[in-house]
């Protein structure tokens, strides 16, 4: 059945719970209850990994430029060496280029989030109301980038029969006629899923003949465990025409503290985008993107980051085994457990938050009932697997003995 309108019922505990924060509503679910051991925390997806060795250096050096604001599209280093970084990173149809194809951001959810708000400027009228497609469940940025450009949202179920991405089959020509834009995630969060280069290519069709915008949010592109992710800007043709990508160093780089990442692609929404970013967004201090420089030039430290996550994964192998529907996910650094035989994805936080001192989030908290009442996250918790070798090991094992 094809999707042709979201819903606007809330879904949970109460009539403001589709619009707030997970988290938020965790921490509200959890308040009640006290750890009966100590706490290890996987409900955030913040990196908890060693900070790079170049980080200070490098600030100590640029210290001076604190004392002066940046412009908000990037000084020329920064845009130039994320530039060499994705030509060198995926296969483009050609270099980016830095002076008017890239946009530094504050991290890539302010950027996420006024992109929505710039695609219902950019696109223009459409055939009925403006909607923004978004993955369901969905990083919290996309939704309210959606609510600020006043669109309607069209939740889009990511499920274990779509292979957790959108099912692009599904969606009818009404609704795209009047999409001004798709989020994508890649690799997904929560579920780690990978978009293939074919489905960017069905994608980037879609966006041309409707005319809308492929928001792909790709942060997690660097944390993988065999095949490196492809980028939505590798099918967008000679121009970038419909396509932007978001990214960051909080992941690649275990840097979530320092909010610096980049939009790249598309010139001409660029363009509008750094117009409505430079009255209304945060800009970027100077010494930061310095550092993003030589983040950008290294791969050291994102091997190494990707060999600790790797190591983590090996114990979630090892100690869930096939229980709740665990598969290693192909990107990312999250695990999407099914919950639903142990009383359902609350039931089931509150039990290991109460018995066992361990930390998730309820996927029904990350995502919205569609209009046939169904939460494409109930049933499921993710755990973040941030924190380091020794506790995710005593985290998963307590988590078995509690459910199982």
């Amino acid at each position: 059945m094809a999707m042709t309108a979201s819903s606007r019922t809330p879904q949970g505990t109460g009539s403001q719970d589709s619009e707030r924060s997970p988290f938020a509503r965790l921490t509200e679910l959890l308040a009640p209850y006290q750890p009966a051991k100590p706490l290890i925390t996987l409900s955030l997806g913040e990196p908890q990994h060693p900070v790079p060795a170049f980080v200070a250096p490098v600030l100590a050096k640029h210290i001076g430029d604190f004392g002066r604001y940046p412009i908000a599209k990037g000084i020329e280093p920064f845009r130039r060496a994320a530039s060499n970084w994705l030509s060198s990173r995926f296969d483009l149809p050609r270099p980016i280029d830095p002076e008017s194809e890239l946009l530094v951001l504050n991290g890539s959810r302010e950027g996420l989030f006024f992109a929505a708000i710039t695609a219902a400027r950019y696109v223009g009228e459409r055939k009925g109301r403006p909607a923004i497609l978004v993955p369901n469940p969905f990083y919290p940025a996309y939704g309210a980038g959606a609510r600020a450009a006043d669109c309607e949202t069209i939740y889009l179920p990511t499920t274990p029969a779509n292979g957790f991405l959108p099912d692009l089959d599904q969606l009818d020509d009404a609704t795209l006629a009047r999409t001004v834009a798709i989020f994508i995630a890649s690799p997904a969060n929560p579920q780690g899923a990978v978009a293939s280069r074919g489905y960017f290519g069905r994608l980037k069709q879609l966006a041309d003949r409707f005319g809308f915008m492929i928001l792909s949010d790709e942060c997690y592109s660097e944390i993988y465990t065999k095949q490196a992710p492809g980028s939505a800007l590798e099918s967008a043709g000679p121009d970038f025409t419909n396509v932007v990508a978001f990214q960051s160093l909080s992941k690649r780089s275990n840097l979530p503290g320092m909010r610096v990442g980049f939009a790249a692609g598309d010139k001409k929404f660029l363009g509008l985008f750094h117009e409505l970013r430079n009255v209304a967004a945060p800009q970027v201090p100077v010494p930061l993107q310095h550092v993003a420089v030589a983040a950008y030039s290294d791969e050291a430290h994102v091997e190494e980051n990707r060999r600790l996550y790797r190591i983590k994964f090996d114990l979630a192998d090892q100690i869930l085994g096939n229980r709740y529907g665990y598969v290693r996910p192909a990107g990312g650094f999250c695990v999407w457990l099914d919950v639903s035989a142990h009383g359902g994805d609350e039931a089931a936080t509150v039990k290991l938050y109460k018995e066992a001192g361990v930390r998730v989030v309820p996927g029904s908290y990350l995502a919205r009932q569609q209009p046939d009442g169904s939460n494409p996250g109930a049933g499921y918790i993710r755990l973040a697997l941030v924190a380091d070798g020794e506790s995710t090991a005593e985290a998963l094992h307590r988590l078995v003995e509690i459910l199982d």
